[in-house]
């Protein structure tokens, strides 16, 4: 691989108190090329964050990242993209902005302001629905039934650039005594092709919704704010007339971890198709640097 010299950093993205939110890994390459797979994968592993992002310069407003769990690559991360834009911006390296972005999960813009970053989603797409009988499953997993189901919204696979389950809750007692069977929620996630679950609960008087995401597949048991996700999610919302375009809405995650995030998303129209942005601060938390 040769020599190379990266800095890195954790970040928690989503808040603006160290110690809530969601921490992700960030590293910076320059211009210089990826490392080996292999160990963009085990230092995720070493780093034990639900993601770490890999970060290279391709130009003067333009960068391609990256993305690994413990487990293995990913399309695309949120909270992760969060994180590296508002350390690029902390460590000078960019200003306030526009930049291109460019991932697995296609190419994205990204707006950098002075004390949030916002991203724009991969274009919505829903996936598969899910009989009573399999949705009756996906609650069981959670030692829930479909009666903590809320009347008129139903279990729907849903991806902005990576594809979850979204599993509404008619209250937030239900989304707080839900407990994970691990073993079962991995084998429902390999056999509907998802990253994991996304569980909510909507009309609550704060927020859009309150949620938890659950990707044991990937080696993350509970993560404590999922940006791809909750862009997802507020496109369900909207498709079922519970937000409105061009407002921006709250999503809150990460309570029941002890560490609350707050998730800004917002629908728009973009060539007469919805289109979703998350977006939302960060704090940088550790800095240091790797020499191979």
């Amino acid at each position: 691989m040769g020599e190379l010299n990266m800095e890195l950093f954790v970040a928690d993205a989503f808040t603006t108190r160290r110690f809530s939110g969601n921490q992700a890994g960030v590293a910076l390459l320059g211009e210089a090329d990826f490392p080996e797979e292999g160990f963009m994968r085990a230092l995720a592993g070493e780093l034990k964050h639900s993601e770490t992002a890999f970060v290279r310069r391709t130009g003067e407003g333009s960068f391609h990242i990256r993305y690994f769990t413990p487990a293995e690559e990913v399309d695309l991360c949120g909270h992760a993209t969060i994180a590296s834009f508002t350390v690029l911006r902390e460590t000078g390296a960019i200003g306030p902005g526009t930049y291109a972005l460019h991932t697995r999960s296609g190419d994205l813009s990204i707006q950098v302001g002075a004390d949030a970053v916002w991203m724009d989603m991969a274009p919505p797409a829903d996936g598969r629905s899910f009989s009573e009988e399999e949705q009756a499953e996906l609650y069981a997993a959670y030692g829930l039934s479909l009666a903590d189901r809320p009347e008129g919204l139903a279990a729907q696979a849903v991806s902005t650039g990576l594809l979850d389950i979204l599993l509404p809750v008619r209250d937030l007692a239900a989304l707080e005594r839900a407990e994970q069977n691990e073993g079962e929620v991995t084998r429902l996630s390999e056999r509907y092709g998802v990253v994991g679950v996304h569980m909510f609960c909507p009309h609550t008087p704060d927020a859009a919704a309150h949620c938890r995401n659950f990707a044991p597949l990937y080696a993350i048991p509970e993560e404590a704010a999922t940006g791809t996700s909750n862009g997802a999610l507020v496109y369900y919302l909207y498709r079922h007339g519970l937000v409105e375009l061009d407002k921006v809405y709250t999503v809150v995650q990460g309570e029941k971890m002890g560490r609350p995030s707050m998730i800004s998303a917002q629908v728009i129209l973009k060539d007469s198709q919805p289109f979703v942005k998350v977006g939302g601060p960060a704090v940088t938390l550790v800095r240091g640097e790797i020499e191979l």
